[in-house]
């Protein structure tokens, strides 16, 4: 990395840590430490820009100058305006796995558990970075399959997991667990995005009616009796 980029890395490294001492591995692992820190400051920045502006209203030097360090440094970690991009809906896709995963535990019932999961991922649409970044941009700056796939790894995951259990305790009708999770999971990604792209006066009622057609479609693939 050249010089200007190292200095500018132990500039934001030292405000972002604090300026601690270097750890076990001295002058290297501090170095290392800055990076980490350089690297969290511009995500931190980018992501509320990303939230506030929009992919298109974001300028990538303007977010380095933000951290106080060189655009040079902001591409020697990221690449491009486009892969701080990703890296910033990866971590906000990881958030929003975390948030499904979180309303699922709180239950005690697997059924119950799979509804919390899903209504927890269409209420997400409200919260400002899952709008903007994942559900209006990413698609079309990432492109659908780039998108489907971070979707995969987050929430998606938790719903294939969640219908296996319900088909092995047989509440859910015995049926290949793949397809069923790929078409919940669609009917989901699609609500989310409709409901995204809504008038934020009526948000909440359209949210309700969308839980609610929700339910009925769950319902459906309910075993009766279970």
């Amino acid at each position: 990395m050249p010089d200007e980029q190292a200095a500018d890395e132990r500039t934001a490294g030292g405000r972002a840590a604090g300026g601690g001492a270097a750890g076990p591995g001295g002058a290297q692992g501090l170095r290392a430490e800055q990076r980490a820190a350089t690297r969290r400051a511009l995500l931190a920045e980018g992501r509320r820009r990303f939230a506030e502006d929009g992919y298109h209203g974001v300028v990538l030097a303007e977010v380095a100058r933000a951290v106080g360090v060189t655009k040079g440094a902001a591409y020697h970690h990221f690449e491009s305006k486009a892969g701080l991009f990703r890296a910033v809906v990866a971590e906000v896709q990881g958030e929003l796995g975390d948030r499904v995963a979180a309303a699922a535990d709180e239950q005690t019932d697997p059924w119950e558990q799979l509804r919390a999961g899903c209504r927890a991922f269409l209420a997400a649409g409200s919260d400002p970075a899952v709008r903007r970044i994942v559900l209006v941009d990413a698609p079309t700056v990432l492109g659908w399959a780039e998108w489907r796939a971070l979707d995969e790894e987050s929430s998606a995951r938790h719903l294939t997991e969640a219908l296996e259990g319900l088909v092995e305790a047989g509440i859910v009708t015995e049926q290949p667990v793949e397809p069923l999770a790929r078409l919940l999971s669609g009917a989901m990604n699609e609500a989310a995005l409709w409901l995204a792209r809504g008038d934020s006066a009526t948000s909440a009622t359209a949210l309700e009616r969308t839980v609610a057609a929700l339910d009925g479609l769950l319902a459906g693939i309910r075993r009766a009796g279970a």
